[in-house]
């Protein structure tokens, strides 16, 4: 992870930049992904695409999603965790609708769905998971 004010590679549980003393995701004059320098109202790093609005001030707990998505995950409940209400509500309208038209056999699809998700999310490194799911908002799988 690169600091947002001066640029420096900084470690992902640094509080503070050991080189500029500002904590790393505060500033925007870099970004936090690859280090190139960015304009301040900029939503998109131009050389490596991270989105540097989505993720900065808000981080989601991968442990919570992977098991929301295990125990939970039929209604779509990891989806709206991480803020991916459309998928949540597509989740959820198949696992209910559906499950009550085709006897529970969508219901079920639904979530073997969400199980293989939250595996994902478990097994993906802490910066992995925050970049894939919470800066890059991919909503499936």
């Amino acid at each position: 992870m690169y600091c947002r004010n001066c640029g420096k590679e900084v470690n992902e549980q640094a509080v503070a930049c050991p080189a500029c003393g500002v904590p790393p995701l505060a500033e925007k004059k870099f970004c936090n992904n690859c280090g190139v320098e960015t304009a301040p109202n900029q939503a998109l790093c131009t050389q490596c695409g991270v989105s540097l609005t989505a993720g900065s001030s808000e981080s989601k707990n991968k442990m919570a999603a992977g098991l929301l998505a295990i125990f939970l995950g039929g209604l779509g409940i990891h989806k709206f965790y991480l803020g991916y209400n459309k998928e949540g509500v597509i989740m959820l309208a198949v696992s209910l609708g559906g499950g009550l038209v085709t006897c529970g056999l969508a219901s079920a699809v639904i979530a073997i769905i969400a199980l293989i998700e939250g595996v994902i999310y478990l097994t993906k490194s802490d910066q992995e998971f925050e970049q894939i799911y919470v800066q890059n908002q991919k909503g499936w799988f």
